[in-house]
């Protein structure tokens, strides 16, 4: 049995964007182990236990990542990129990157020296920063327009029960479903549990719309990251790291699932946080929350620092209080009976 740090690392040091699945395969395999578990696509994966009534409670964690894609190959082994998903560009400058080519090139993202910038360097197009492959004009021959470009930082451990990694936006979230799915895998629930792990929500709430719409459940947790606290941040727009999972208060998401969430964590001494948004979540929440007839949605989120670059930034007890809500709030039924 994995620990939740060692499947966070896990999934972290995995690639999922467009046809690149080695983080949703290894998440089917994870998944597998508690749940009947399927590929509804290339990239989603659902997960199902079955409950002693009809009602049925969908959590969703989205397993892509943000990530680049190659526009150009130049006869110098230079490449340029587009974004996949909100990448944060001012990060880019000397970062390391895996071009996924015929094979896996490393790459670093082109930096101009202090000494020859001429006042301060704007990095406001990413097709402006230049990869550098250091194959020269071989670069053709293994990389071509359309291939995908990820981060590659390995997870590392900091202080404490700090980590830091690429992708834990949503990867962690990943983490805490599959958590949820071993613990719960042995005991009676009084509802079916479904497990997503769903694709493409950094390019739009996609996979999460054909996910739903199969699935047709009556309630829904979106489990994702959100802003952690910093000392460029305030307070109000952020969660505190180690202050517990964020639940979402917003005219978007169902006002009786937050309360039943904040109802269980205070119930069972769950450190937890709350989240108010003033329009929509910004989440797949969005999504289920109008797929079919309607879902009643909300959303429980990790804060994390850093997010979409490679040195995304959370704590640990995060994950175990978000985990430990999540199994309570299955375990009393959700909203079915409320």
């Amino acid at each position: 049995m994995k620990t939740i740090k060692e499947t966070l690392f896990a999934l972290s040091s995995a690639d999922a964007v467009g046809n690149v699945r080695e983080a949703a395969d290894l998440g089917f395999e994870l998944l597998s182990q508690y749940t009947k578990a399927e590929k509804t696509d290339s990239l989603t994966v659902i997960g199902y236990l079955k409950g002693n009534s009809d009602y049925t409670l969908m959590l969703d964690a989205h397993i892509d990542q943000v990530a680049m894609v190659v526009t150009d190959v130049d006869d110098n082994g230079f490449l340029t990129v587009a974004k996949c998903g909100g990448i944060d560009i001012r990060s880019l400058p000397s970062r390391s990157v895996t071009v996924h080519g015929k094979e896996k090139i490393p790459a670093v993202f082109c930096s101009t020296p202090p000494h020859l910038a001429n006042g301060e360097t704007e990095y406001d197009d990413i097709s402006k920063i230049k990869l550098d492959t250091a194959l020269g004009e071989g670069a053709k021959t293994v990389v071509s327009v359309g291939d995908f470009v990820t981060f590659n930082k390995l997870p590392a451990e900091l202080c404490g029960t700090r980590v830091t990694g690429r992708s834990f936006d949503d990867r962690a979230a990943v983490t805490c479903l599959i958590e949820v799915a071993r613990r719960l895998s042995d005991r009676e629930l009084p509802v079916n549990v479904v497990f997503v792990l769903s694709d493409s929500e950094e390019l739009g709430l996609r996979g999460i719309r054909t996910a739903t719409y199969k699935i047709n459940p009556d309630e829904a947790l979106a489990v994702d990251v959100s802003f952690g606290d910093g000392p460029s941040i305030s307070a109000e727009e952020c969660g505190k790291l180690g202050g517990g999972g964020m639940i979402g208060i917003s005219p978007a998401l169902e006002k009786r699932i937050s309360k039943k969430l904040v109802r269980t964590a205070e119930q069972k001494n769950i450190p937890y946080q709350l989240e108010a948004m003033g329009e929509t979540s910004g989440t797949n929440a969005d999504m289920i929350a109008v797929t079919r007839e309607g879902v009643p949605c909300c959303t429980l989120s990790i804060p994390l620092r850093n997010m979409h670059t490679d040195t995304e930034l959370l704590d640990l007890k995060d994950l175990e209080a978000v985990c430990d809500l999540l199994c309570e709030y299955i375990l009393s039924g959700g909203v079915m009976n409320d």
